[in-house]
């Protein structure tokens, strides 16, 4: 058994992870760093402490995950790799690319394992269009978009998300994703031209992006916005032999919120009218219909992690792959 302790218990951490730890045989979640006396009513199994140190000193913990405000992950993964723990960090890792790779040599130095929480890689949407490519029912990709939107006029109610500061704004919190699964389709843009802004009166922060990543023949691009009320296609994907668009966003999250189970029946199952269209010329033959989404899949990212810290096997998030995608936000930061 692998034990856990999880330091925060906001979305990620009372809905994004606390239900597969505690459904999954190879994690026992021990403690809860959090403030909120609710917690132990939600998860009665589970003790709660107040303070991080109570889990970087508790010698029965082998894995702490990071849930706590974005300006905090660097001090604490460094603090808990130096206590000799494996170190699970919410996305966005770090702000820049050098507190990443002093956390990474320092992991290695300390021999111990560190993941970053970039769950969506295993989102069904994201996983059905990762299938159309690889099995190349587009041809040569051409132009692929993601949108990833929300209309939030007013400010985040939790207000260090809206306090202006090197890994706050829209760019690290929904970028990260979608900038992660461009780099897991396509690896490092050969170019990449983006700027944030600001939509919403008085924010302090960036709430909208647009990003142009280049691959040669292939050509991104990526926007975000939390001013939009009427949503577009999350994904279009555009190749030589024809057209893949899928609307709607992984249920997964909201599975959790609503009291479900990474183990229930049907959890990560998309409804029908959210089915991607492909529109393309399957072996000489057309083809126009809809394309049965793949289930949501975030259990595999906990999976993941336990064959690595239990059975030495390969991460199925390469490090690397965090560091450029930093290295593209800085850039776009910058400009």
């Amino acid at each position: 058994m692998i034990t856990v302790g999880i330091v925060g218990f906001g979305l990620s951490g009372r809905y994004l992870q606390a239900p597969f730890f505690l459904t999954h045989p190879n994690f026992k979640l021990k403690t809860i760093v959090t403030a909120n006396q609710n917690a132990t009513a939600v998860y009665s199994s589970v003790q709660t402490a107040r303070t991080f140190e109570s889990v970087l000193n508790d010698a029965e913990i082998d894995l702490i995950s990071i849930c706590s405000p974005n300006e905090t992950h660097f001090d604490y993964v460094q603090r808990a790799l130096l206590n000799n723990k494996h170190v699970l960090v919410e996305k966005p890792f770090v702000a820049t690319v050098e507190q990443a790779e002093t956390l990474i040599t320092l992991a290695q130095t300390q021999g111990k394992h560190l993941f970053v929480f970039q769950n969506r890689r295993f989102d069904s949407d994201f996983l059905t269009v990762r299938r159309v490519i690889e099995n190349n029912l587009l041809g040569d990709i051409l132009s692929f978009d993601i949108h990833f939107n929300r209309y939030k006029p007013l400010p985040n109610p939790k207000k260090w998300k809206e306090i202006a500061a090197p890994s706050t704004g829209i760019l690290y919190d929904l970028g990260a994703h979608i900038i992660d699964q461009t780099i897991a389709l396509f690896g490092a843009p050969k170019n990449i031209v983006g700027e944030t802004f600001t939509q919403r009166p008085h924010s302090e922060i960036d709430d909208a992006f647009y990003i142009r990543l280049d691959y040669g023949k292939t050509k991104v691009t990526l926007t975000s916005s939390l001013m939009v009320r009427e949503d577009t296609p999350r994904y279009i994907v555009q190749g030589m032999q024809g057209s893949f668009v899928k609307h709607g966003i992984d249920v997964q999250e909201d599975h959790l919120k609503a009291g479900m189970f990474p183990n229930d029946k049907n959890f990560g199952a998309e409804p029908e009218n959210n089915f991607g269209l492909l529109n393309a010329e399957l072996k000489g033959v057309a083809f126009r219909g809809r394309v049965t989404t793949l289930n949501g899949a975030w259990h595999l990212l906990f999976q993941n992690i336990a064959d690595v810290i239990d059975r030495n096997a390969e991460p199925f998030l390469n490090l690397r792959d965090v560091v450029e995608q930093i290295q593209i936000m800085e850039k776009i930061k910058k400009s």
